[in-house]
């Protein structure tokens, strides 16, 4: 897919853009007044910092579709990301607010962006060339399906987070600009990762990108607690859409049935990841570890300090396990 390295680049970019607000619009909204607040934080206190840590991840997803699934993007792609949730946790600790600080923020993200995208391109072109012009690897092929079964789960995780009230308009905001980003990262990885770009397969990724935006309205539509059943629903299409995308089409169309055991696979595979990374997450305190080292108020004990995001981003690499697997035998005619 030519325009794979524009459009990842953008997608990054966008990502940066929207961590850089949520550090100095939305994370101030979630701290209490004060170090010795009477009132501790409850259950999904600290939203905004999930959301941002979900557009962190979106950042190195970006490139890695901007390398089309290379090893030499992919691997630094990673480090990069996890680089960047230290520094944002060092930034929280110095809490800063308003216009001028998201801006100085989102300068240092695009320089940092910039001279990343730049070292890995002059590295690609000092490499030989082992790649038929045109052509992606199955191996490179496998990590852009999973980095777009990835950001799949990450989009129902920002879809459907909540707050102890759920009554911030910011909450709403941010998380469809989340997960709207998300689902954009995940219908270009898909299709990056299809054997070829033909009319079909780019008319149903752009179907796929109005669906996946409709369902995410809808989940932010339902009230809270009730959006566990929309967004199984949207899980199941959005994956499900990620098979069609992304997998061969021998003799030039789907194999209808295994995306049918996808489909399956994808309405109960990420909501049982997610309960199991949350309840192992429970006797691991990251969260409330996170929470200390960026200097905000604890969690109530009697609720749980929870990394939605984290789980989200293990849910997904859970998906990209089973459902990462694009070649088939069956090597007819592919379109």
């Amino acid at each position: 897919m030519r325009s794979a390295r524009p459009v990842g680049l953008l997608l990054s970019a966008a990502a940066v853009a929207l961590w850089a607000y949520g550090m100095t619009t939305w994370q101030p909204l979630t701290e209490p007044l004060g170090p010795w607040s009477e009132s501790l934080p409850g259950n999904n206190a600290y939203w905004a910092r999930d959301l941002r840590f979900m557009a962190i991840m979106a950042v190195p997803l970006g490139l890695v579709l901007a390398g089309r699934g290379q090893v030499r993007w992919s691997g630094p792609a990673v480090v990069v990301g996890g680089c960047w949730v230290g520094a944002d946790v060092a930034v929280d600790r110095a809490d800063p607010i308003g216009l001028d600080a998201t801006v100085l923020l989102a300068v240092a993200g695009y320089a940092v962006l910039g001279v990343v995208a730049a070292l890995l391109l002059r590295w690609e072109r000092a490499a030989p060339q082992t790649r038929e012009p045109g052509t992606t690897p199955a191996a490179d092929r496998r990590v852009l399906t999973g980095a777009a079964c990835v950001a799949g789960v990450l989009t129902l995780v920002a879809a459907g987070i909540e707050s102890p009230t759920d009554r911030e308009p910011e909450l709403n905001q941010g998380a469809l600009a989340t997960a709207a980003l998300l689902v954009a990262v995940a219908v270009g990885t898909a299709l990056a990762a299809a054997p070829a770009r033909t009319r079909v397969r780019v008319g149903l990724a752009a179907g796929l990108t109005v669906v996946g935006l409709l369902g995410v309205g809808l989940v932010r539509a339902a009230a809270p607690g009730e959006r566990l059943l929309p967004e199984a629903v949207l899980g199941a299409v959005l994956l499900t859409g990620v098979t069609v995308l992304a997998w061969d089409w021998p003799g030039g169309r789907p194999i209808w049935w295994h995306h049918a055991l996808a489909a399956l696979i994808a309405l109960v595979g990420p909501l049982v990841f997610l309960v199991a990374t949350a309840i192992t997450m429970m006797m691991i305190p990251i969260g409330a570890a996170f929470t200390e080292l960026a200097g905000n108020s604890p969690i109530n004990a009697a609720d749980s300090d929870l990394l939605v995001s984290l789980a989200g981003l293990l849910s997904g690499l859970g998906m990209a396990v089973l459902l990462a697997r694009p070649s088939v035998e069956d090597r007819r005619q592919l379109r």
